[in-house]
């Protein structure tokens, strides 16, 4: 089965196409190390809750909107070794995001189910 990353931030609004520009820099790189894919989604439904909600999860801020991201891998390992390359690639380097990387959420899974 995959393996997947997965990612979600909090971005200004003024920072949008700044944060697509990175995002396809970024893509070709992690399929350049042999991810099969890299999605990026702006939020546009994304509900308010009181005790749980993507909102709260990354401490969005009024002039915010929330991305969610995945890249998909073959398998674990070779997302380990992607990632390994990536931290030393010299194109990485200085690479400035344009949000809080404080508030970034990531986690890594192996793909149960795809239909």
């Amino acid at each position: 089965m995959t393996y997947v990353d997965c990612f979600m931030a909090a971005v200004p609004e003024a920072n949008k196409a700044a944060y697509l520009a990175q995002a396809k820099m970024m893509a070709g790189l992690i399929k350049e190390y042999g991810a099969l894919s890299v999605t990026e989604c702006w939020g546009v439904d994304v509900p308010e809750g009181k005790k749980t909600s993507m909102h709260l999860a990354v401490m969005r801020e009024a002039d915010e909107g929330i991305v969610f991201s995945w890249v998909s891998w073959p398998s674990k390992t070779v997302r380990d070794a992607a990632w390994a390359k990536l931290e030393g690639d010299e194109r990485m380097q200085g690479m400035e995001m344009p949000f809080d990387g404080a508030r970034l959420i990531f986690g890594g899974f192996e793909t149960m189910l795809e239909a």
